[in-house]
Order: structure tokens, then C-alpha cells, then sequence
């Protein structure tokens, strides 16, 4: 099966609301960091509408992850069927299910709905065992890539991932990674945090031929939690919403950036992106002047 293409917009009537609604299976995340926690708030922020179906529960805090339950692959098949039975949907986003049971039904479900756009999210699973992770990224190469659109991850975790067997002195490019996500079906991959010179990094969208747009930042020095979750939702939501694919990524990014930008410590562990910056009071007129630069420069020079 190869993966769904971004279909235009189609008009409709709707009630007063979101225009797009998204289907996200994820686990939940007590610490809001990343998790549901994350797909809802960063969804909601782009103007679209989450109908969250949970695959499990993280055990963590702020620093670190120190379990995961997952729900049976019945529990996750019932609560999708039964909203997308009541609800059309114009995008999904993947992200941890869990286990290799919970991405055969995802698979399944996501079969049944071929004609709609599928992202799917890959998190770092080094809290995991290592027999855990390999049988989950089996399973998610075998059944759920074939069914994506786009693949988003950071670029040490899909190259160790997608190109275990690299050997060349070079870390592998964005478009490697993408050449060999398409040996699976996925037609776009977005690679993040790939190491620049003089603390920057660089995210780029790629297919199996081409980089489709490339964007740098300049890194930021905290340490943060649901980084990609945000990304991921944020460009799921836009595509959703009927926006060009290149153009969703500049401005999930951008969203992504004010997130981090604005982000905010918690607990004692990390730092988490405060994806509804916007809705922060305003701040006195002489301080929006000393912070006027800040908010106008060019994306593609911002911090991220």
C-alpha cells in the first residue's frame, strides 16, 4: 500500500468551530510535556480541533520517563471507531502507541481511512529496552510507514532507526534518511536537530529526490520535553487545515520556535515549550518595544 497523498481542501458545511479536525493516538503524559498533553494544546493553537484516542499512560516526570502502560489494541480500536464513526477527519498523527499490537490496529484503522493524510511521529525511545524498541520500530516499519504521508523525527533517532547499518565517516544527510523511509512508503520525511557549525541546527523536508525546504536555527541552550510532539501536531493540524505541506512545515516550525521561545520550568527537570504563548497577557508598552526585534526577525533566524 503506498502513502496517502495531501489532498486539497474540500469545501463543506460546517458548524462554527474548527474548520479541521485531526484523529491523534498517543499515550498520556502526566508531566504535559509530551504525550496527548502536547497534540492537544498544539493543535488547538493552530486552529484545528484533536479528537484524542489514548494508547497507553507514561510513567515520568519533567526529566525523565521511567515506564509505559500500554492500553490492549481492542481498547484503542473501540475508542477510533466509535469517534470516526460520528466525526470526518482530515488528517491523523501517530505518535507512541506503545506496542507493536496498539500499531497493528492504527494500521488497520488507518487502512480504512487510506484517502487521509497520515502522520506519523517517531520519539526518542532510549528509556526504553533495546528488545522493546527494536520489536515497536519493526512493527511500525512493516505496517504503519507503508500508510504514511509524512515521517517527522529527529535525525539521530531516525538514522539509528531507518539506516542502522551506516558505515560512512559522515553522518547520514536529511535525504538519505528520506530515501530510506521511502523504501517503506512514506513519500515525505522531516528531519530535525540536525547538527550545524556555531550551535545551529537544521530541519529539513525531504523526499526520496529532493530537499523540499530547509530551515535553521539557531540552538537554544535549555534542555527541553515535547519539542517534537509540538512540531509533529502543529504540521499535522495545518495539513489538516488545507495548508501546502512546505508551507505547514515553515510555520509549525515557526510556531515551534515561539514555543521554545516562551518555554518554562515546571518542576525540577526540563524545560517545556509553552505552545499557548499567544494567549499570555500583554506585557507594557516599554517592554514590547525592547522586545519588538525579537518577535519580527525571520524565522529562518530565530532561535530553535
Amino acid at each position: 500500500m503506498t502513502a496517502s497523498p495531501i489532498p486539497e481542501p474540500e469545501a463543506g458545511e460546517r458548524d462554527d468551530g474548527p474548520a479541521a479536525c485531526v484523529l491523534v493516538f498517543n499515550a498520556n503524559d502526566p508531566s504535559g510535556a509530551a504525550g496527548l498533553a502536547a497534540d492537544l494544546m498544539a493543535i488547538a493553537s493552530v486552529g484545528a480541533h484533536a479528537l484524542p484516542v489514548m494508547t497507553g499512560a507514561y510513567v515520568r516526570d519533567t526529566s525523565e520517563v521511567f515506564d509505559h502502560f500500554a492500553l490492549d489494541d481492542e481498547a484503542v480500536t473501540d475508542q477510533a471507531r466509535a469517534i470516526l464513526e460520528d466525526i470526518p477527519v482530515q488528517a491523523i498523527k501517530v505518535g507512541f502507541v506503545g506496542s507493536p499490537e496498539n500499531i497493528s490496529a492504527v494500521a488497520e484503522l488507518a487502512s480504512d481511512y487510506a484517502e487521509v493524510p497520515l502522520l506519523t511521529y517517531m520519539p526518542d525511545l532510549s528509556w526504553w529496552r533495546e528488545d522493546q524498541i527494536d520489536s515497536y520500530q519493526d512493527a511500525c516499519s512493516e505496517l504503519l510507514l507503508p500508510q504514511t504521508t509524512v515521517l517527522v523525527g529527529n535525525h539521530s533517532t531516525l538514522s539509528r532507526w531507518l539506516l542502522p547499518e551506516w558505515s560512512a565517516e559522515k553522518s547520514p544527510t536529511a535525504r538519505d534518511i528520506a530515501r530510506a523511509a521511502n523504501e517503506f512508503g512514506v513519500a515525505f520525511t522531516l528531519v530535525t536537530g540536525i547538527p550545524l557549525p556555531d550551535q545551529f541546527i537544521e530541519n529539513a523536508l525531504c523526499s526520496p529526490t529532493a530537499v523540499l525546504c530547509s530551515h535553521k536555527y539557531e540552538r537554544f541552550e535549555a534542555v527541553f520535553s515535547g519539542a517534537g510532539e509540538t512540531l509533529s501536531a502543529a504540521v499535522t493540524a495545518l495539513i489538516a487545515s488545507g495548508t501546502e505541506l512546505t508551507e505547514a512545515v515553515a510555520e509549525a516550525l515557526s510556531y515551534l520556535d515561539r514555543c521554545l521561545d516562551s518555554g518554562f520550568r515546571p518542576g525540577m527537570g526540563n524545560v517545556i515549550p509553552d505552545r499557548l504563548f499567544w494567549a499570555q497577557p500583554e506585557e507594557d508598552e516599554d517592554e514590547e518595544d525592547a522586545q519588538e526585534s525579537s518577535f519580527e526577525i525571520s524565522p529562518n533566524d530565530t532561535r530553535h
